[in-house]
């Protein structure tokens, strides 16, 4: 029998063990890593005779120390042999009310297809019973960092989850550790809304953990302010690092660094902070679900999942869907549920899916025994059904080979399309590139001028982000190898010597810009676009791809619709 404590935070779950502990439930399984606050935990409610009625003895038992009992300053041992039976025993014939603790036995109870240790499943069937009839109330409380639990001992055990520390009791232990280290020459400079800003980064860690990383974080350089934030999120990297599935991606970038796409980081600056408490107290918002950026290979799509990191102040999470896939019969499937379970522990964060489509398209059919299908619909529901702040972004270049249920309402929030570059967009990209290459000697004869950049913009009709920055690395080759300064015919050679992706795939983006016209929104602001026709009808296209002029109908047509944010 499986219950799960859906009640949020520490209280309800104290009071849900109260309950199952008066309710004279036998076994207890709490698959946790916290053992010092889930034993402090019990410890509390066996004492409380206000809620308990009956207070109760509590004993702890593990392979290294044996059995000893809990008492208020430390613990005694208890002469009763060193075997999880011999425990067992013991809290069947003890005559009063009490609580046994039984740390890490799932080894012993068929730990990675292990053999399981037969006599102790069935030491527990029978104590099970026998703790149900007893005199007294007693109780039997399992605790490892898994679950594992056989069959024979599903109906005789209840499963209980722990949460990780909420919100409120990762505040009260910065606040606690503030006080504490005030008076010793460390600087605490942060403001309420910065201290949930730094609470919200934490969340996700045991205690433990959290207050590892607030240490940390005061000693690095004798201070507590908002910009120790980085340190915090370097400890989450620790928790995601060990799942080995998750990418933990420390970006770089930052949105300034994205050429144009003003459209969609409005949108993005629009939902910053939307995680935090006001939002939800103030304004009743939930937290944003993600969004599903799609169009021309190389126009930046990735390079925006990655600033988005940055301004938003949150981990960024790369799942590698091939490495969901493994061969093992039910592995995928796990897989899949310890990703989204590992985004949700570190949440609030960023789920970023690079290339979306080549992970689940087409998702699998026959051919892998229906394992796609079933990974791709856990994946969907979490999507739809998810209530922890887990932001997705998805990334992707061949829209079609996505699954229609995945480009629903509820999904994703919004649906943007990147295309080409426009005018305005390729001049700051430029712009961006030639002032991040042209440092120490090789810039001193060149002047990044508004005239250049807009002579580079217009002669670089067609040509993708991806493109730009090899026309300016290129150039500096050209210039590094005859060993002098970068000049204008550099670049000028280079574009001149280069067919844009405009050209070798006009059908495929006239194609992508089709479908986005109706069902995306363009990352592009509307005035940045202004000067470029309107997207031709199917007619128009069809005309002019017999006339070969799809090239031109490429380069002078922007696709998705038009939404200023």
């Amino acid at each position: 029998m499986t219950q799960t404590a859906t009640l949020e935070g520490l209280k309800k779950t104290e009071q849900h063990l109260t309950n199952l502990f008066k309710a004279r439930f036998s076994f207890v399984y709490i698959p946790t890593w916290e053992e010092i606050r889930i034993v402090d935990l019990i410890t509390k409610i066996a004492n409380n005779v206000k809620t308990i009625k009956t207070k109760r003895d509590v004993f702890i038992w593990s392979s290294t120390e044996g059995l000893k009992k809990n008492l208020k300053d430390g613990q005694e041992s208890v002469n009763n042999g060193n075997e999880p039976i011999d425990a067992l025993n013991f809290i069947d014939n003890y005559n009063n009310p009490a609580i046994l603790i039984l740390k890490d036995i799932h080894p012993l109870l068929g730990l990675n297809n292990r053999n399981a240790d037969y006599n102790l499943i069935r030491k527990i069937r029978d104590v099970a019973g026998s703790l149900k009839n007893a005199e007294v109330s007693k109780n039997v409380v399992i605790i490892a960092p898994s679950l594992v639990l056989p069959l024979e001992l599903q109906k005789d055990i209840t499963v209980v989850d722990f949460d990780l520390p909420t919100l409120d009791e990762i505040k009260s232990l910065l606040n606690e550790m503030i006080e504490m280290n005030e008076s010793s020459g460390i600087v605490i400079d942060l403001k309420e809304d910065e201290k949930e800003v730094l609470c919200k980064a934490a969340q996700g860690l045991t205690l433990q953990e959290a207050e590892n990383a607030f240490a940390r974080a005061m000693v690095s350089k004798g201070q507590l302010t908002i910009k120790e934030l980085d340190v915090i999120l370097d400890e989450k990297c620790q928790v995601i690092k060990k799942t080995g599935i998750l990418e933990f991606i420390k970006s770089d970038f930052n949105m300034n660094d994205v050429g144009g796409l003003e459209n969609l980081k409005k949108w993005l600056i629009k939902r910053n902070n939307s995680w935090l408490g006001k939002a939800q107290k103030d304004y009743n918002l939930p937290a944003p679900k993600g969004v599903l950026i799609t169009g021309v290979p190389g126009c930046g799509k990735s390079l925006t999942a990655k600033a988005m990191s940055a301004l938003w102040q949150l981990p960024l999470l790369r799942l590698d869907v091939g490495k969901i896939f493994s061969g093992l019969v039910g592995s995928s499937e796990e897989n899949m549920r310890k990703a989204i379970q590992t985004a949700e522990a570190v949440a609030p964060s960023i789920l970023w899916i690079d290339e979306i489509e080549k992970g689940f398209g087409g998702n699998g059919g026959e051919r892998d025994g229906g394992t796609a299908t079933r990974v791709f619909g856990t994946f969907l529901t979490w999507m739809s059904e998810k209530t922890k702040p887990v932001f997705v972004i998805a990334t992707a270049n061949n829209i079609n080979a996505l699954p229609s249920e995945m480009l629903r309402k509820g999904r994703f929030d919004e649906i943007f399309f990147v295309d080409l570059p426009t005018k305005a967009e390729r001049k700051v990209i430029f712009k961006l590139h030639l002032e991040k290459r042209l440092k120490g000697s090789i810039s001193k004869d060149f002047a990044v001028t508004d005239t250049l950049l807009n002579k580079l913009a217009e002669i670089t009709e067609g040509f993708v982000g991806a493109e730009i920055e090899q026309v300016v690395i290129s150039a500096l080759f050209e210039a590094f190898s005859e060993n002098r300064t970068l000049n204008e015919e550099d670049l000028y050679k280079v574009i001149k010597n280069t067919v844009p992706l405009s050209t070798t795939q006009s059908e495929q983006i006239l194609a992508i810009r089709e479908w986005a016209n109706e069902r995306a929104v363009a990352a592009t602001a509307h005035d940045e676009s202004y000067n470029y026709v309107p997207e031709e009808t199917q007619e128009q296209i069809e005309r002019k791809k017999k006339e070969k002029k799809s090239t031109e109908t490429v380069k002078k047509a922007r696709g998705g619709r038009t939404i200023d944010f």
